[in-house]
C-alpha cells in the first residue's frame, strides 16, 4: 500500500505589506494638522502672513483711502476718520474667526477709539494726525515695561515667528546664557526708544507740515526707523558676539540668526 504524501503546511501567516513608515522628519500629511492642534501653536508661516495682513490693512490701506478720498474731494477730517475703518474691520473680522481677541487687538481698538472719540469733538485734522503718535508711543513704553518681565516683548515676538529648532535654541540659551540676555536686553531697549522718538517726530510733523504731506511722511518715517532699529540691532548683536562672544555664545545657530 503506497504511502500518500503529505500536502506541505499552509503559511496562514498574513501576508507582509512592502511599505516603509514615514520618515520622522517627514509626518504623514493626515496626522500633520493633528500635530499642530496638539502643540497649541501657530505655525511660523502662518504667524508672517498674518503679520503681513495687519502690516497692509492697518498702515497701506488707511494711506489710500486718505489720498483716494481727497482726490475724490473730500475734507481732510472726513478722509483720516474714515481711514480708521480698515483696522476696525481687521480687528472685527479676526476676533470672529477665532472667537476671541487678543492684546494687541484690544490695544489697537483702544487707541482707534480714544483717537476717534478725540476727533469727534474738534474739527482740526492734525489732532486726527496726531493721533497715529499715541500708538508709536504706547508701543515703545509697552516694550520698555517689558524689560522689567521675566523675557522682554522683543524676545517673545521674534521666537514666535522663528523654525521650531530654532526657536528651541534660543529658548535654550535664554535659559543658560548670560551673555545671550545681555545682548537682548539691550536690544529690546533700543527698540522702545525708537519707537517713542518715533511718536515725537509725528507730533512735530502733525502741527508743522501741510496736511497733505503728514501721511505719506509718516509711512516714510516709519519705512526708515524700522530699517535703522532692525539692521542697527543686528550690528550690534553680531559686532558683540564677534568681540565678547565666541566663548560664551552658546550655538552657531544663536550667531548666525542675530
Amino acid at each position: 500500500m503506497k504511502r500518500v504524501a503529505k500536502p506541505p503546511p499552509v503559511n496562514r501567516q498574513s501576508p507582509v505589506v512592502d511599505h516603509q513608515p514615514p520618515t520622522p522628519d517627514k509626518p504623514p500629511p493626515d496626522k500633520l494638522p493633528a500635530q499642530e492642534r496638539s502643540t497649541g501653536q501657530v505655525p511660523p508661516e502662518k504667524r508672517k502672513r498674518a503679520v503681513a495682513g495687519m502690516i497692509g490693512i492697518d498702515l497701506v490701506l488707511p494711506f489710500a483711502i486718505y489720498y483716494g478720498l481727497r482726490l475724490a474731494g473730500a475734507d481732510p477730517w472726513l478722509a483720516l476718520m474714515l481711514g480708521a475703518v480698515g483696522p476696525l474691520v481687521r480687528i472685527a473680522v479676526t476676533t470672529v474667526r477665532t472667537r476671541r481677541i487678543d492684546r494687541l487687538g484690544v490695544f489697537t481698538l483702544s487707541v482707534l477709539a480714544i483717537g476717534t472719540a478725540v476727533g469727534m469733538f474738534s474739527a482740526d485734522p492734525r489732532i486726527l494726525l496726531a493721533r497715529e503718535s499715541w500708538l508709536t508711543a504706547l508701543i515703545g513704553f509697552w516694550i520698555l515695561i517689558s524689560l522689567a518681565g521675566r523675557r522682554p516683548i522683543l524676545f517673545e515676538a521674534t521666537i514666535a515667528v522663528m523654525p521650531a529648532d530654532a526657536a528651541t535654541q534660543w529658548e535654550h540659551d535664554w535659559g543658560t546664557n548670560p551673555f545671550f540676555r545681555k545682548i537682548f536686553r539691550t536690544m529690546t531697549l533700543a527698540w522702545g526708544i525708537a519707537f517713542i522718538l518715533d511718536a515725537v517726530a509725528r507730533v512735530i510733523m502733525a502741527y508743522t507740515l501741510p496736511i497733505d504731506v503728514v501721511p505719506i511722511a509718516s509711512i516714510g518715517l516709519l519705512l526708515v526707523m524700522l530699517f535703522a532699529i532692525v539692521y542697527g540691532t543686528k550690528f550690534y548683536a553680531g559686532r558683540k558676539l564677534a568681540a565678547d562672544g565666541p566663548q560664551q555664545s552658546s550655538s552657531a545657530e544663536t550667531r548666525g540668526a542675530l
